[in-house]
């Protein structure tokens, strides 16, 4: 019986706020669906990524002259691609949902003054609804937008210290020698 309550509630939630709520259910679910993605990356894809490099790097005998160091950029370059895949997408994403939000505020308020043209000040029932449909959105697309918000901030900061991590242990054989 609770799952039909918050069905419910959900269908009344997303009748309160107007048709603009579908399109940020719709953006947040496309956001968190590449935020999980990035997660999963990070946890069982990643590590992989970095044996790979460290064993391409390892094979090479040279690891000082001009051509080494290039392979050594293009692995790092290539291991940073693959953890920044996607972060400038969910960006996108996030800036996204307040602007949506926005567009339910000025079509919300359209709906109140449609109202006031036709029925007059005087029928405050009428306008409520309106003015539902203008502030829920807005509600909607900011908290869309800052639990996307936080986790990007933080899953860039991991992708740029994982980098920096990468590039740490692709040194050359003599270096990594003197400094054990």
């Amino acid at each position: 019986m609770h799952l039909l309550e918050a069905y419910w509630a959900v269908r009344d939630f997303l009748d309160a706020g107007g048709t603009v709520l579908l399109s940020i259910l719709f953006a947040t679910l496309v956001m968190w669906t590449m935020i999980l993605e990035r997660l999963w990356y990070f946890r069982c894809g990643h590590p992989g990524e970095v044996s790979r490099a460290l064993e391409e790097w390892a094979r090479r005998s040279d690891h000082s002259s001009w051509r080494a160091q290039q392979i050594r950029r293009m692995l790092i370059s290539h291991v940073g691609g693959k953890l920044d895949h996607s972060l400038l997408m969910i960006k996108t994403v996030i800036a996204l949902c307040p602007l949506l939000g926005l567009l339910g505020t000025v079509s919300g308020m359209i709906e109140v003054f449609d109202v006031m043209a036709v029925a007059g000040g005087g029928n405050v029932r009428a306008m409520a609804s309106g003015v539902s449909k203008a502030t829920i959105p807005t509600m909607a697309g900011m908290v869309a937008a800052l639990s996307g918000l936080i986790v990007s901030v933080q899953l860039e900061r991991f992708a740029q210290n994982e980098s920096e991590r990468v590039a740490d242990r692709l040194v050359p054989l003599e270096e990594a020698n003197h400094a054990a």
